[in-house]
């Protein structure tokens, strides 16, 4: 009969044990049952894990993590709880870290990376001069890089952030839409209001704008300048050419930074224009200052089942391309 091993949590008050196990013991309920082997108990101010195998180590890992987490301030909640419970059992060193990144968008605002692939993409962003991100949607490659764009620019690292998307027409010629081209553009650029609206509110937003501190343009407004003192983030980088992106890497100015985000999965380009973010990823591989994340449908933020979807559709992909090679 194998003897259980026990291992014992302490918890310096109270208040951190009810924050920990949180209302009726529901995060301690969450870690016995992603460790069916271990028993947790707890009593005072002590925490007692039991288990006959290695799984008791992870469930007291865990809960050391999430202990940091609530000594630190933070409110746990099940998403955390889940994370950071996902991420010891793919042993991630200190995962509650990641939880403690913030990126400052505010009086009073942060913005915090939520799984380890978003944490190494905003660590990128803040080390390198020119960041991808790569991955499918949901994983806060758009919403990270913004944020990391307000935070340089109330830092006073940079003078101006410029936003841009490629405007391209995905069955609807912009030629019969109303308005003049800003109408007619401003479809494909909201995505991009909506997450300053959220970090700055509207009005700190529109102050900005007036101010010409923050620009939002599509991409074709990029041709003939020279971006110094800026943030730059280049959304759905999917669907630009070859040309275009190579057009737009060369505004780099001194002083600046870039960041272009885009999902390899979903090019609106015509077939028989190659995506311009495929094709970089081969030619800037190796340039020192130059960083490629990708993230994955374990960093999809969203509900689950959309992290399900995209796993799914990955997938198939991989099925399709091997049936094409072995056939």
């Amino acid at each position: 009969m194998t003897v259980p091993i026990e291992r014992t949590l302490r918890v310096s008050s109270n208040h951190l044990m009810v924050e920990l196990l949180g209302e009726h013991d529901v995060f301690l309920k969450m870690v016995e049952s992603a460790f069916p082997e271990v028993r947790i108990v707890a009593r005072g101010n002590e925490v007692d894990i039991a288990a006959s195998d290695g799984s008791g180590d992870h469930a007291k890992t865990v809960l050391d993590e999430l202990l940091v987490l609530v000594q630190e301030g933070e409110r746990l909640d099940a998403d955390r709880v889940t994370r950071i419970i996902d991420l010891v059992k793919k042993d991630i060193d200190s995962p509650s870290a990641i939880f403690r990144e913030a990126l400052k968008v505010g009086r009073g605002k942060s913005v915090r990376p939520k799984t380890f692939g978003q944490k190494k993409y905003v660590d990128a962003v803040r080390e390198n001069t020119l960041t991808f991100g790569i991955g499918p949607a949901g994983t806060g490659k758009t919403y990270l890089a913004m944020a990391a764009a307000v935070e340089a620019l109330l830092e006073g690292s940079v003078k101006r952030i410029i936003l841009s998307r490629p405007a391209v027409e995905a069955g609807e010629r912009l030629g019969f839409l109303p308005g003049d081209l800003a109408a007619k553009v401003d479809p494909y650029l909201r995505p991009l209001y909506d997450a300053l609206y959220e970090m700055l509110g509207p009005d700190e937003t529109a102050r900005l704008m007036e101010r010409g501190t923050i620009e939002i343009a599509p991409l074709a407004y990029m041709r003939g300048r020279t971006l110094n003192d800026a943030f730059v983030v280049l959304d759905e980088a999917q669907n630009t050419s070859p040309q275009q992106m190579k057009m737009f890497l060369t505004r780099l100015g001194f002083n600046s930074k870039m960041v272009i985000t885009g999902d390899v999965t979903q090019v609106d380009l015509d077939g028989r224009v190659e995506s311009g973010l495929r094709v970089v990823s081969r030619v800037l591989r190796d340039i020192t200052g130059v960083a490629f994340v990708e993230l994955t449908g374990d960093d999809v933020i969203r509900h689950r089942i959309v992290a399900a979807i995209v796993n799914a559709y990955q997938r198939y992909e991989d099925h399709r391309i091997q049936d094409q090679t072995n056939g």
